[in-house]
C-alpha cells in the first residue's frame, strides 16, 4: 500500500515515510522503526516528520512509554487492495 497520489509530490523521504506507515496504519510505528524502513539518517527523517506533521498528515501519540507515528485518515491508500486497481484511480481523477 501507498501513500495516495495526491501527497506522492512532496519530498522523496516524506513520501517513503508515508509509504511505510500505510503497510502499518493501525498500528503505526515508532522514528527507529521508521528509520530502518526508509534507510535514512536520523539528520534526514526528523525535518521529514515535522514537515509531515505540520501539515496534518501524520499524528504522533504515546502508548506504553514510546511514541508512534500513525498517518491521518484519508492520507494513504484503501485498505483493500481490490480499490486500488487502476480504474478507481482513474475515476478518483475524473469529475463524476
Amino acid at each position: 500500500m501507498r501513500a495516495k497520489p495526491e501527497y506522492r509530490d512532496r519530498d522523496e523521504v516524506e513520501v517513503a515515510v508515508l509509504d511505510a506507515l500505510a503497510d502499518r496504519r493501525e498500528e503505526g510505528m515508532t522514528v527507529f522503526e521508521l528509520r530502518s524502513r526508509v534507510e535514512v539518517d536520523i539528520d534526514a527523517l526528523e525535518p521529514a516528520l515535522a514537515d509531515l506533521k505540520e501539515d496534518g498528515l501524520i499524528e504522533a501519540h504515546q502508548e506504553d512509554h514510546r511514541t508512534l507515528i500513525l498517518p491521518e485518515d484519508g492520507v494513504v491508500g484503501p485498505a483493500d487492495s481490490e480499490d486500488d486497481s487502476v480504474i478507481e484511480q482513474i475515476r478518483e481523477k475524473l469529475p463524476f
